[in-house]
């Protein structure tokens, strides 16, 4: 499951698909020469961007 923490208050969130009910799954995907870090669903539902905390991305610990 992507589980994501927050370096700064600890702060941690796990992330599911609403259509299907699956663990969202820890991914990245290059854009512009960029790294980007995303939460997929293993059942093709879609991406979102990891979610941020106190002003920063929090980081997967997947």
């Amino acid at each position: 499951m992507a589980t994501y923490e927050c370096l700064q208050c600890g702060m941690s969130v796990n992330a599911t698909c609403a259509k299907c009910n699956a663990e969202l799954i820890n991914d990245n995907i290059q854009i512009e020469n960029s790294t980007i870090q995303v939460s997929k669903c293993p059942n093709d539902h879609g991406k979102i961007k990891s979610p941020s905390c106190c002003g920063k991305e929090m980081i997967s610990k997947n």
